[in-house]
Parts: structure tokens; sequence; C-alpha cells
């Protein structure tokens, strides 16, 4: 599984600590640590800034930017994919009618399957793209409640097969949580749960607390490597479990 660790990180040497050798994942409503990514990471994704600019109030209308933003890095051979714009509150017309928009080809593309939408969406989704991003959202906003487990659980048993294998990889947004995504076949995930949380005094104390943000950031990005996404979905007595 690749571990997207996402960006900004601040201080910039802490992004350049953490960033050294593993993966990036770069939003372009904060764009400004690409350079870092594309010279240091091993590999980057860039996602779309959708969730972003929503939570500010400001959707995005114009995707014009995005994709001849995209067109710059995807010849970088660091380049892995970039997520294709969605409409995070938006029914499943507005989402394909973006997807129908994208220019770019599917072999670096990923479409977003939000969790209130239909699970006969996702089956399509992942019988046609090499990629697809799992998106927490509607009543599933809040990641690992039992609601949430119930319908993760729902989207994997429509999309893997007898081995509880995916038949398209799986990216979970916001995901990149051992809790989480040790129970799933991702690919791979995504969090800023680092760069939420170096800057934290108060949540480092005790007597081998890390000298540094560099330091927080290289402990941090060890502990979410240590763990490794599930080999396969396990049904029914896993997600009793869970739930």
């Amino acid at each position: 599984m690749i571990h997207y660790h996402g960006l900004p990180v601040t201080p910039a040497t802490a992004a350049a600590r953490l960033l050294a050798g593993r993966h990036a994942f770069v939003s372009f409503a904060h764009p400004d640590q690409l350079e870092i990514a594309a010279e240091l990471c091993q590999s980057f994704a860039v996602d779309n800034g959708a969730f972003t600019a929503w939570k500010s109030g400001k959707p995005i209308t114009d995707w014009t930017p995005f994709y001849e933003w995209v067109d710059s890095l995807k010849n970088h051979p660091g380049f892995d994919f970039a997520v294709i714009p969605d409409v995070i509150d938006g029914d499943e017309v507005a989402n394909d009618d973006l997807i129908r928009e994208w220019p770019h080809e599917k072999h670096y593309s990923a479409p977003v399957w939000h969790m209130h939408e239909s699970i006969e969406r996702l089956f399509d989704m992942a019988h046609f793209w090499p990629r697809v991003c799992i998106g927490s959202s509607g009543a599933f906003a809040q990641i690992g409640t039992p609601q949430w487990w119930s319908r993760i659980g729902e989207a994997l048993n429509a999309i893997c097969d007898e081995n509880g294998r995916p038949v398209t990889r799986l990216h979970g947004l916001r995901m990149l949580d051992p809790a989480v995504f040790t129970k799933m076949p991702f690919a791979s995930a995504d969090s800023t749960n680092i760069g939420r949380n170096i800057g934290i005094d108060s949540a480092w104390r005790g007597t081998y607390q890390p000298p540094s943000k560099e330091w927080r950031a290289e402990l941090m990005a060890a502990r979410i490597e240590s763990h490794n996404s599930a080999e396969q979905w396990c049904r029914a007595p896993i997600q009793e479990a869970l739930i």
C-alpha cells in the first residue's frame, strides 16, 4: 500500500524531512509545496481541491486551471494520478458530468465515489477505471462510525471478488489511519494528519518527546507506515466486529 502524506506541512524543513523517499498528496488548493514533493518523493498524486473549496463556501465552477495544472505534471516521472473533479454535495448526474468533461487519459486519473451515492455507480466505476477514490460524505461523512463501517462494507462486498480482492485499485480519501486502512484492501490512502498535528505543542508531552517539528513529522510517518492495508476484504465476521 502507498501511504500518501497530505501537504502542506510547515515549516518547509519538516516537509522536506517527511517527504524524502516517501509519497505526497498535493492539493490544487494548496500547491505551494509541489516543488518539494516533485524533487524529494518517490511519487506524488494530486487532489482537485474540491473539498477545501466546498468547506470555504466557494465551490469551484471552472475547472480549466486544474486541467492545465495536471497537464503540466503528467509527464513528471514521479506523478502517479490526479483526482478527477467532483461536486462534494452534488448528485450522481453532476459528478458524472464532470467525469465526462475530464480531458486526460484514464491510466493516471481517478474518479471519486462518494459514500452517499449508489453502490451501482461504484460497481460501474470499478469495472471501468484503473483506480477509484472513496470519499466519505452525506450520512457517512464521519470516518469510523458504525454507519460508516456498514456502508464501506456494502461497497467492498459489491466490488471484491471471491477472494476478497477489489476489481480495481482503491484509494481512501482522508483514510490514512491505521485503524481504518489496515482493515481494507486499499492500494493507497491519504491524510493531512501530520501537517495538522506536528505544530500542536500540547499534544507532544513526556520525557522522550521529539526535539523538533522535523522529528515529529518523521515519528508520525514511521508509525503510520509501519502498518499496511489488508491483503483482502473479509466479509461478515470482520464487519460485525468493526461495527
